[in-house]
C-alpha cells in the first residue's frame, strides 16, 4: 500500500498550526509518521484529516511536492 507523506513544515502550512503543535500531535499519537534513513520525520497526509472518533481513515488530498512511501 502506498501512502503520501509530507514534511513537518508542509504539514504546518497545510493545517495552519505551529511546529510545536505538530510535534505534540506526533508524541500523542494523533498523527502518524515515519523516520527516513537520514533521521527526518515525514508525516502521513491521510492522518492529518482523520476524525479521532472514527476507526477508518479518510485520505486527504495533496498534490504539491508530495512524496510516496511504501509500507
Amino acid at each position: 500500500m502506498e501512502r503520501k507523506t509530507i514534511s513537518i513544515m508542509k504539514a504546518c502550512e497545510l493545517v495552519g498550526v505551529s511546529r510545536r503543535t505538530i510535534y505534540n500531535w506526533l508524541s500523542s499519537g494523533k498523527i502518524e509518521y515515519i523516520r527516513t534513513a537520514g533521521g527526518s520525520v515525514r508525516i502521513f497526509v491521510d492522518t492529518l484529516w482523520r476524525d479521532p472518533n472514527r476507526t477508518d481513515r479518510v485520505a486527504g488530498t495533496w498534490n504539491q511536492e508530495e512524496t510516496t512511501t511504501q509500507v
